[in-house]
């Protein structure tokens, strides 16, 4: 098992059919214990049972992954069960702002760069200390892959900063052997993206599935992968 015993903060893990619980059954199966978050505490409660029946410990922790202290006090509550924090995956947030850049409020575009950048900062923030003390550990981020696209410029640029935020902790982590990278998975074959854009059936193949989205990450939080910072791994699907 390529993660065994680690200890692995996977944010963002709510929606049945998405790439959250993917990745969190991906590490369950190889050995990680896990703290699975997300903002509501049925959603990740359930989540948090499907992975405890594949054998590993779990603790859910609802939170608000905008909230600096909600975020420290996940990483406080891992730190209490755990010991320490190996491996954050900072998967929280997501596209929900899909219209025309001049009809971008500015909620829309605060409400989006919050999900998605600000977050990732403050649980890579959070967790950076612990991972010093310990003697390193792993931070995997999530862009996008391909060019920006239009009636997303919210998502686009929280997703630029996305992998601005990789570089720089990666810099900063060297020296204490925390390696920080991003994946960047194409339209991947979510339950949700499947329902709301309805692929025609010769289409969905080539969407990237979410198990391979998911193994990626695992490489990524693997020992295996001890060599490589400040990389962006695109996970585009069959081109």
């Amino acid at each position: 098992m390529r993660l065994q015993n680690k200890v692995a903060i996977i944010t963002g893990v709510s929606g049945d059919g998405q790439i959250g619980q993917a990745v969190a059954q991906a590490f369950a199966k190889e050995g990680a214990k896990l703290v699975l978050v997300a903002r509501r505490a049925e959603k990740v409660n359930a989540r948090a049972e499907e992975v405890k029946a594949l054998g590993t410990e779990v603790l859910a922790v609802p939170a608000d992954l905008t909230n600096e202290a909600e975020v420290n006090r996940v990483v406080q509550q891992a730190l209490e069960r755990f010991g320490r924090v190996d491996v954050l995956v900072n998967l929280a947030g997501g596209l929900t702002k899909y219209k025309a850049a001049t009809e971008h409020t500015l909620e829309d575009w605060t409400s989006e760069l919050n999900n998605n950048l600000l977050s990732a900062f403050l649980c890579s923030r959070a967790v950076f200390e612990p991972m010093k003390a310990s003697g390193g550990g792993r931070i995997i981020n999530f862009a996008r892959a391909g060019d920006p696209q239009a009636k997303m410029v919210a998502y686009n640029c929280a997703k630029a900063g996305v992998v601005a935020l990789t570089r720089t902790f990666a810099l900063e982590g060297r020296k204490h052997n925390i390696g920080v990278n991003a994946v960047a998975p194409g339209l991947v074959d979510t339950r949700s993206n499947v329902k709301a854009m309805q692929p025609k059936p010769e289409d969905l193949p080539r969407w990237p599935k979410r198990e391979e989205v998911a193994a990626a990450v695992v490489f990524l939080a693997s020992d295996e992968a001890s060599g490589i910072t400040g990389q962006v791994i695109e996970v585009p699907g069959r081109l």
